[in-house]
């Protein structure tokens, strides 16, 4: 199943009413990960999508100082950060972030019946079933990782308010590369379901 299907699953979003279109003058993109190369990889990915649809995006790991996210900040030191980025003409930032993963197992085999009581003789089901014991392969544990991508505007001009929110699952990743090109094509897809920005 895991290797079948996509690795991105979109759970929920929610979407400011009052904002009838998103269309920034200058797009920070964030990607809040101590991985460097993740952070890379998925800031460029993300910015190329967005540059693509005109709407001109800069990655933060080439606007924040160097160290800037090495250690925990106050709450004045990062209105300072939103202040100084705005005097750099950015109105808007995206901003991605591991929200949790959890641990999940799965078993091998030929899934679960019900139907027609597959199994209608104990000792077969039990012969069928005794991998449980003595296949240290029969079950499968992966990771979920729960992740959050959240749009703000920071104009000074305007309303500093929340844009869109939305929550994915990235089940199981294999590799950084196709892992991000597929959560940024479920982003970008969503953004333009919303209507957020123009679709191609």
């Amino acid at each position: 199943m895991l290797t079948s299907c996509s690795s991105t699953k979109f759970v929920d979003s929610w979407r400011n009413k009052e904002i009838t279109s998103f269309s920034p003058k200058k797009l920070l993109v964030i990607g809040m990960t101590d991985n460097l190369t993740a952070r890379n990889i998925f800031e460029e990915d993300l910015k190329k999508a967005f540059i693509f649809r005109n709407i001109y995006s800069v990655q933060s790991i080439h606007e924040f100082k160097n160290g800037f996210t090495k250690s925990k900040k106050s709450e004045k030191e990062i209105d300072e950060m939103i202040k100084q980025l705005a005097k750099n003409d950015y109105d808007a930032v995206i901003i991605t972030a591991i929200k949790g993963v959890e641990e999940r197992r799965s078993t091998y085999g030929d899934g679960y019946y019900t139907s027609g009581y597959r199994w209608s003789r104990f000792g077969y089901y039990y012969f069928r079933f005794q991998d449980i014991y003595y296949t240290p392969e029969y079950y499968d544990t992966y990771n979920v990782y729960h992740i959050e991508t959240s749009i703000y505007n920071i104009n000074e001009d305007e309303n500093k308010s929340l844009v869109w929110v939305g929550a994915l699952d990235i089940i199981n990743p294999k590799t950084i590369a196709t892992t991000v090109k597929d959560y940024v094509a479920r982003i970008i897809t969503e953004l333009e379901r919303e209507k957020l920005i123009k679709k191609l």
